[in-house]
């Protein structure tokens, strides 16, 4: 293990809407461990980003802002300078940026440092992301890359935030209309976090590439639990 890599770790990276946080939580439950959403802290940067009026593709404001807000991701809670901002990072406007973002060098720095050191004080986690198994921990126990089909996956982000329209949705469009949507955004996603420069998304050495289109959410804990 190297010097930043705790006695435990277990590495869950895999693009937008492949079920990483959830998985991750399950996980985190039956090991006894604590569970890190690292794509909730830079929401959280891009969710202070436009908060201060900011353009989120100006690399220099959002490096400004990475390095002096306060954020804190617990327990699925997710505090921004104090404030609770666990729903605006859901936002859809932060759905937009979030990449962004992400793709800043500076702003992955200075968050990559926060999660090895909220791993350190742990020590250990289930800690899930883009760049975990790749970057942050490479020397993890366990690394899992998840994979789904892309229009799987945006009918579940369209189920899981409580979007799925009954009858007319919003902006009066239907079902089929809110996931086609979602799916061209997490395809715009998928190609910005895999060709970004900095830390791309991509299956870490040594990682167990888990395809979940056909499992069931139980199913895909077992899979992980079986490779401990």
């Amino acid at each position: 293990m190297t010097d930043d890599a705790p006695a435990r770790v277990i590495a869950i990276d895999g693009p937008a809407g492949s079920g990483k946080s959830t998985l991750a939580q399950a996980v985190a439950d039956r090991l006894g461990l604590e569970c890190l959403d690292t794509g909730a802290m830079y929401r959280a940067v891009a969710f202070a980003v436009l908060r201060a009026g900011g353009d989120p593709s100006d690399g220099d404001f959002a490096a400004a802002v990475a390095r002096t807000i306060d954020v804190s991701v617990d327990g699925g809670e997710v505090l921004v300078d104090g404030v609770d901002a666990t729903v605006e990072i859901r936002a859809p406007s932060v759905d937009r940026a979030v990449s962004l973002v992400a793709a800043n060098p500076a702003v992955r720095s200075e968050l990559v440092a926060l999660q090895r050191e909220w791993v350190r004080r742990r020590g250990g986690g289930v800690v899930e992301g883009r760049d975990i198994g790749t970057v942050v921990f490479p020397d993890a126990e366990v690394k899992v890359h998840l994979v789904a089909d892309a229009a799987v996956r945006a009918q579940r982000r369209v189920d899981q935030t409580g979007t799925a329209p009954t009858g007319g949705g919003p902006r009066g469009r239907t079902y089929d209309q809110e996931v086609e949507t979602v799916a061209e955004d997490i395809a715009r996603r998928d190609r910005i976090d895999s060709t970004r420069r900095a830390s791309p998304l991509l299956k870490a050495p040594g990682a167990v590439v888990i395809d979940t289109t056909e499992l069931t959410f139980e199913e895909t804990v077992e899979l992980v639990m079986g490779l401990l």
